[in-house]
């Protein structure tokens, strides 16, 4: 598998990620083991967690499989906070001491004195980011992570919180940006896309298939075993279809047919070759479902292909964005 370098950093990872975020309940920890040594296999190197993931049991799951079954050297630990972990107006945010606990927590649950990569998961309105990225500095400069990034920032909080941490010397740079994007969530490249890459930060791509919808297994009915099916993901399924979406998901579907591969790989190639996207973030609850993702690493879209899709899921451009 390619490795790429993340934003203007030291930092090399796989350009593709391996997601934890049903790791310790959907996927129990015998599949999260057969997931790991393929992807590992495969030359795969950053493996994605939260300390929000399955109230905790992702980060554990992930630390005993280091201990047991794939050496910690192979392996990228990413992970995040801000999310609550606790009771109370401090069991959540990114105060300095919510995000602080919040890492040591995280580290001894995955049983390591160390991350990678450690991401703020979510901007804290409530907090000054001047206090949190000074969090991020300690966090690095103490060694508990190597490397800081964000997750799910807008444009401008993506631009002020990486311009602070470049406008002084010693403060820690911002590496990465993780968000949501795929042929069905494009509007990231508005004003995300275009601020990571003017600061050197990475996009990391999580739900690279569209929730699942681009893979086409929603097409005509939701599947009985399927997320879409079950009561906690329902919602988050139905949160992204609609009759575009549905246009979208038969451009795929014609697509992959005319390449003879899946829409799983067109979805993914897609994502993965976009401007700026350092490495997409495939979640999977289990074994088989991670192998198709790892199988279409090898799928190249032609540009007559990638014109069509990016045409018929073109997001609204207008003023600022556009002039």
């Amino acid at each position: 598998m390619e490795q790429r370098a993340l934003g203007r950093s030291g930092l090399v990872v796989s350009r593709l990620g391996l997601g934890t975020m049903t790791w310790g309940r959907d996927t129990d920890e015998d599949e999260a083991a057969m997931q790991l040594t393929a992807f590992v296999d495969a030359g795969g190197t950053l493996v994605d967690t939260a300390d929000v993931y399955c109230d905790g049991e992702s980060e554990r799951t992930l630390g005993r499989l280091l201990s047991d079954v794939v050496p910690r050297t192979e392996i990228l630990v990413a992970t995040k906070a801000v999310g609550r972990t606790g009771p109370g107006p401090m069991g959540r945010g990114a105060s300095r001491g919510h995000l602080l606990a919040a890492l040591d927590a995280s580290l001894d649950r995955l049983g390591l004195d160390h991350v990678d990569l450690w991401q703020l998961h979510a901007w804290d309105e409530h907090t000054p980011i001047e206090e949190t990225l000074a969090a991020c500095d300690t966090a690095v400069t103490s060694g508990r992570t190597r490397y800081v990034g964000v997750s799910n920032f807008s444009g401008w909080q993506t631009a002020q919180a990486a311009t602070w941490q470049r406008a002084w010397p010693g403060r820690v740079p911002l590496v990465s940006t993780q968000v949501e994007y795929s042929l069905l969530q494009r509007g990231v490249e508005r004003e995300v896309v275009p601020a990571a890459e003017a600061l050197g930060l990475g996009v990391l791509a999580w739900s690279p298939l569209g929730r699942g919808l681009l893979t086409g297994k929603y097409r005509h009915s939701t599947p009985t075993e399927s997320r879409g099916a079950s009561p906690q993901w329902q919602g988050f399924i139905d949160g992204l279809r609609s009759a575009t979406s549905d246009r979208i998901v038969e451009a795929v579907i014609t697509a992959a047919e005319g390449l003879g591969t899946t829409p799983l790989a067109v979805a993914l190639a897609w994502v993965r070759d976009r401007p700026g996207v350092v490495a997409p973030v495939v979640g999977a609850r289990t074994a088989a479902q991670l192998q198709a993702s790892l199988d279409a690493d090898g799928v190249r879209l032609p540009a007559a292909i990638r014109t069509a899709l990016e045409d018929v899921s073109a997001p609204h451009f207008a003023y600022p964005e556009r002039r």
